[in-house]
């Protein structure tokens, strides 16, 4: 399974795709916090969308639900600099 998934991975790599591939790999949080914002913001919309909310609302919503997505993103990725005895990889 894993040659399978290096194969995949290589072949979209050399595809049209190519550049957002490599982009996602050099940065994985932030486009991790972009597809989880995008994802959100979604979820706001079709859910509020009827609700009558002003222009300042949005903003003060779409802005929070970013903001709310990068914490979920820090959250979920923060022992990513630690083993499996939870030290850090870091050498002092």
């Amino acid at each position: 399974m894993p040659n399978f998934f290096d194969r995949t991975i290589d072949k979209l790599r050399n595809s049209r795709i190519g550049p957002v591939v490599r982009l996602i790999e050099a940065h994985p949080r932030i486009s991790a916090w972009l597809v989880l914002s995008i994802g959100m913001i979604v979820f706001l919309v079709i859910e509020a969308y009827d609700v009558g909310l002003r222009a300042g609302q949005w903003v003060a919503l779409l802005i929070a639900t970013i903001l709310v997505a990068g914490t979920c993103i820090l959250i979920i990725t923060w022992d990513d600099g630690e083993d499996e005895s939870g030290h850090t990889n870091d050498t002092v």
